[in-house]
């Protein structure tokens, strides 16, 4: 067995330049890391909180067989800036928009998790002629308790203790309690889901962005998606602790004509604990809206 490497202490650029699989940009003056892959449409993926473009290593390749794919670290994730930041909604919105106009994609359809589909809600919203369709997956935006290990996490001191300890214990419980139904976490899946955690400023801009409470307070911009012409495909868990299936289900009825598929074996993962029948699904949609 290895040496344990400590959790939020390697240099970006050293680490980065090791273990990262895609690209860097720079947008706005913050370095951003993402994966490219295949021909065709637009089609950008966008991970939720604690994660990275990691998430989609079931998913990539399937889609990519017919759409260009993009898949961002979003800023204080995976391998993109851990500088301080003012983290949010509208600062995802602006990151995006950046990578659009910097990459010169003019239109593009977009599948966000949890914090990315909050993000891509958000963006719609603001830039609706670059938009072709959204597919939103477990994705925050309505009001919502948090669970209790959250709670814990977000109290002063005990957060940073808890993941600064010499072990995996704390990320793996996140991990199965939180996202995961049934899938195991093996030891693979866990250093592809938290390798990039290694990087200095990981539990401050983690801790910083859960505190800040902002997931679920799109309410108001669910309502106004409702009001435009956007297709929309939205994925649930049925085990989903961390944001409920009612919340999903209340999402598709705000937003008429929109279509909710409910993964009977995932929880907050579904693109992950079922990855077949996800990919075959959004590749369904997809090509309906072409």
């Amino acid at each position: 067995m290895g040496k344990f490497i400590p959790w939020s202490s390697q240099p970006i650029e050293e680490w980065a330049k090791k273990y990262a699989t895609g690209k860097f940009i720079n947008l706005d003056g913050h370095q951003t890391h993402y994966i490219e892959q295949g021909n065709g449409e637009s089609l950008i993926l966008l991970h939720g909180f604690g994660s990275d473009s990691y998430t989609w290593h079931n998913n990539i390749n399937a889609l990519a067989a017919r759409f260009k794919v993009y898949a961002i670290d979003l800023w204080g994730c995976g391998y993109s800036t851990r500088e301080s930041l003012d983290y949010g909604y509208p600062l995802y919105v602006n990151q995006l928009r950046c990578f659009m106009d910097t990459l010169r994609i003019e239109k593009a359809s977009f599948i966000g998790q949890s914090m990315g589909g909050g993000t891509i809600i958000k963006f719609a919203t603001e830039h609706r002629d670059k938009v072709r369709s959204i597919i939103l997956v477990c994705a925050s935006g309505m009001p919502s308790k948090c669970l209790p290990i959250q709670q814990i996490l977000a109290l002063p001191g005990l957060g940073k203790l808890a993941l600064s300890l010499p072990t995996d214990f704390v990320r793996r419980l996140i991990i199965k309690k939180v996202y995961l139904y049934q899938k195991e976490v093996s030891k693979e899946y866990f250093d592809g889901l938290t390798w990039s955690q290694k990087i200095k400023g990981s539990n401050k801009s983690y801790l910083k962005i859960m505190r800040l409470s902002f997931f679920h307070t799109l309410d108001n911009g669910i309502q106004e998606l409702a009001e435009m012409d956007i297709p929309a495909l939205i994925v649930w868990g049925r085990h989903d602790k961390a944001i409920p299936l009612k919340l999903g289900q209340e999402m598709h009825r705000i937003l008429k004509g929109s279509r909710l598929e409910t993964f009977e074996d995932s929880g907050h993962e579904p693109h992950d604990e079922e990855p077949e029948k996800f990919n075959r699904v959004v590749l369904d949609f997809l090509t309906e809206m072409q």
